[in-house]
């Protein structure tokens, strides 16, 4: 067997136990549920996690991480999975179901809508697959300390890039060329609706990685989604990249953050249950549970990402739904808000998970030099 798989796997098996937070008591079967952490993992913890095991007999391990699905990968291939459902970005997903590292989803499982509607046609168009279901919509935006900007605020992906007018870092997320290379497409004035069409040529992509370099001096790099609000807050950037939810839980505990909505880039979240899962049905359970109205409407209560269902949204908008503790309104804080969907460009997902590998190859050498 390949030495790095069986290395990866005993990593893998040491994070799943020392680093998961365990919910409900011993004895009882165990679900591990990998994520990203921070404000997101815990908005899936009280809306999802909690009244599920309150409602079933079993506990659940919480892990996280960033991302990486050649850690799942290594489960898969050595025939050690300790992961049993995992949460993915869409082209993260895509990719793992193109690689067979997830288990087969039949979408007529998925609970309806309250009105009866089938879950096919209650999620975002197109987005339940047989190897994934959506749960969240998300933003990666600019964001920026308020208090640390004097003259004029940042309002676009040029400005991002501005290092004098705007003087000071900027975070960046270094895990993935993913919204970095957009981004510095937008500064440089492509219009949002050529940009994969540009990022198809070696010479687009080129103009992005030059256009990176223009400002690589400058970058602080952030993995996990928790570090761009403590790089504003600890003053180490001007401005950074972020997921936006992460700000926002941040802005409502009284930092001084702002979003700039101009050219965010929207994305989805999704639930995949991992290849070889010994705790299979389980996993599904708690996928069908996590996904239903009124699991995706709670979740909205404790950040702002909006659910990928529209009885959801109706839902919502029904009970006019306040933060769980600050009592802010959540719908005009969404990405999917319309003064926000104004202003969003969609992720190409099945571009990136055609173009990953070569990017990501080229990302590294990048980041290297």
């Amino acid at each position: 067997m390949n030495r790095t798989i069986i290395i990866a796997a005993v990593v893998i098996a040491l994070a799943a136990i020392g680093g998961a937070i365990l919910f409900t008591g011993g004895g009882k079967p165990t679900l591990t549920v990998v994520s990203w952490g921070g404000a997101y993992t815990k908005s899936q913890i009280e809306a999802y996690h909690k009244p599920f095991t309150q409602s079933r007999d079993v506990s659940i391990a919480s892990v996280d991480y960033n991302g990486d699905i050649a850690l799942i990968k290594a489960q898969v291939g050595s025939g050690n999975v300790t992961w049993d459902i995992v949460d993915f970005e869409v082209a993260d997903a895509i990719r793992a179901c193109d690689e067979g590292l997830l288990e087969t989803i039949d979408p007529a499982s998925l609970p309806p809508a309250p009105d009866g509607t089938q879950a096919v046609d209650d999620f975002l168009k197109g987005t339940v697959t047989p190897c994934y279901v959506p749960t969240i919509v998300f933003s990666h935006v600019i964001a920026y300390d308020t208090s640390r900007l004097a003259g004029r605020a940042p309002q676009t992906a040029a400005d991002f890039f501005d290092l004098v007018t705007f003087p000071g870092k900027r975070g960046l997320r270094k895990t993935s060329p993913k919204v970095n290379l957009e981004l510095a497409l937008l500064a440089d004035g492509v219009p949002s609706d050529q940009l994969y069409a540009v990022l198809s040529t070696p010479e687009g992509i080129d103009r992005a990685f030059a256009k990176l370099d223009s400002i690589k001096g400058s970058v602080v790099w952030w993995e996990a989604g928790a570090q761009p609000p403590q790089l504003l807050a600890d003053g180490e950037v001007a401005m950074t990249t972020a997921y936006n939810g992460r700000i926002f839980d941040a802005m409502v505990a009284g930092k001084p953050f702002k979003i700039v909505w101009r050219d965010h880039l929207l994305d989805l979240d999704v639930w995949g249950i991992v290849k070889g899962t010994p705790n299979k049905d389980l996993a599904l359970d708690f996928l069908q549970f996590s996904t239903d109205t009124e699991r995706l409407t709670e979740q909205a209560r404790y950040i702002s990402y909006a659910p990928a269902r529209q009885s959801s949204l109706t839902r919502m908008a029904e009970l006019d739904l306040k933060h769980i503790a600050y009592g802010i309104p959540m719908l005009e804080h969404m990405p999917t808000a319309p003064q926000n969907m104004a202003n969003a460009v969609p992720l190409d997902h099945r571009w990136w998970a055609d173009h990953q590998d070569e990017l990501f190859e080229r990302w590294s050498a990048w980041l290297a030099n």
